[in-house]
């Protein structure tokens, strides 16, 4: 029997769509599953979720159990084959809301602060404090167990987790699967969809969909770039970054454009509010969704609930598709984020890079992707620089190396002067362990 521990398991609407992709597979539906959480209210609804869920989709077929706490965590892991991270340091309140009201004090707008930029630096600080505690728990009672991240910022957790830790980790995103389906589909493509083919490679939210074509081998990049830039010039839209950059840069990439306008120092400046206006940026987009969230969880769970009558359609989330192909030999391709080691020549060897895997019972295997496009590569490095410094300040617990990734961030660094940077570290960090989230 496979065991899966749900790390974070109060994520309920996340928790639902993977456990019960998992009931829908015939090689885990008899599964172990092991729910985890802090939060005892939350956790007590996710069982109830899946336990219902599990009655009416998979005949009480998979053993649902449930953990609270630092005091049960060995034992939610003891003897997992997955481990399926999902976990939020901190959630919006305290810890969302310090990341983006202290830097505001400074003149520093963010839209959503979870992958890059300083809330994204910070983020990533106290989350891995946490997996630390996490790695040395799995390597005592689970080494042989797979780690499927889904936490951000993605780059920074899955990069260490990789380099400085034993437990075998694989980064997993949802931007990869439908990418190209949204592109095509927001730009009146949609019968170029079926039996499409494309290659995406780059870093996490910031792949770079590099080649696409139809089901005849016909490329779809000339009336892609087409549209988009007429679409920039005569309609207001939520996508006006992304569709930018395949007129300026040549390539779409994987995540949003309320992600993407801070991810560099061209959309979001202080001295250009116009700017704001005209690529359509959603600042603070983050709290106002994590509010709106809130706001409904009481009536969403109601819904799920339905009395009684929960059921669930298999979603494009990787992770049951990664355990399948472990657990029955058949091959899966993914998109996964690893350690780079020349997989894209053209980044550094230890970054954490998202390309195609080939996942069967051996395991989780890269595929090489070769070089970027030199402008693509030069815009990944702005961020891998930011993540590979993170990454050094959790692992030397040095703010020194913080303060070098706030200042090298484009976003951060555009606005701030280094003091003001300094300062704004100093204060973040002070806050968060005020909070009870120390960052080291």
């Amino acid at each position: 029997m496979v065991k899966i521990t749900f790390m974070g398991a109060g994520s309920t609407v996340f928790c639902k769509n993977v456990l019960g992709d998992s009931m829908m597979s015939e090689a885990l539906h008899d599964a172990e599953i092991a729910l985890y959480d802090i939060d005892a209210e939350r956790l007590e609804d996710s069982y109830l979720l899946i336990t219902t869920l599990n009655k009416n989709i998979n005949e009480n077929r998979a053993t649902v159990k449930k953990y609270l706490g630092v005091e049960e965590r060995k034992d939610a892991l003891r003897n997992a084959d997955f481990v399926v991270n999902a976990i939020q340091v901190g959630l919006y309140d305290p810890c969302t809301i310090i990341d983006f009201e202290i830097p505001k004090k400074y003149g520093l707008r963010q839209t959503i602060g979870d992958t890059l930029g300083i809330g994204g630096i910070f983020r990533g600080l106290r989350t891995i404090h946490v997996m630390k505690q996490f790695a040395a728990d799995m390597e005592e009672v689970c080494p042989n167990a797979w780690l499927l991240n889904y936490t951000n910022p993605m780059a920074i957790l899955t990069g260490y987790m990789q380099r400085y830790t034993n437990v075998k980790t694989i980064g997993l995103c949802h931007s990869v699967q439908v990418c190209s389906h949204w592109l095509l589909k927001d730009l009146g493509m949609e019968d170029k969809m079926e039996g499409r083919y494309e290659t995406i490679a780059g870093i996490n939210h910031m792949g770079w969909l590099l080649d696409i074509r139809d089901k005849d081998g016909n490329d779809l990049y000339p009336e892609i770039k087409r549209r988009a830039k007429e679409k920039n010039a005569t309609t207001k839209h939520g996508d006006m970054v992304r569709y930018d950059y395949i007129d300026k840069f040549g390539y779409y990439c994987t995540e949003s454009s309320e992600h993407n306008a801070e991810y560099n120092y061209l959309y979001i400046k202080e001295n250009r509010p116009e700017l704001i206006e005209k690529f359509n940026i959603p600042l603070d987009e983050y709290p106002r969704r994590c509010e709106k969230q809130i706001a409904k969880w009481a009536a969403q769970r109601e819904e799920l609930m339905a009395g009684g009558n929960v059921t669930h359609v298999r979603s494009r989330e990787y992770a049951s598709r990664i355990m399948e192909a472990i657990v029955t030999d058949v091959p899966y391709k993914i998109g996964g984020n690893v350690i780079n080691n020349g997989l894209i020549s053209n980044l550094p060897a230890n970054a954490c890079v998202e390309v195609a895997c080939m996942v069967d019972k051996s395991g989780i295997h890269p595929t090489f992707a070769g070089e970027l496009p030199p402008q693509c590569a030069a815009m990944n490095m702005t961020n891998i620089n930011v993540q590979l410094l993170t990454i050094a300040a959790a692992h030397e617990m040095s703010m020194e190396h913080v303060y070098h990734a706030a200042m090298l961030d484009p976003h951060t660094g555009s606005q701030l002067s280094t003091d003001e940077i300094v300062a704004l570290c100093d204060e973040l960090k002070a806050a968060h362990e005020a909070a009870g989230y120390p960052i080291f």
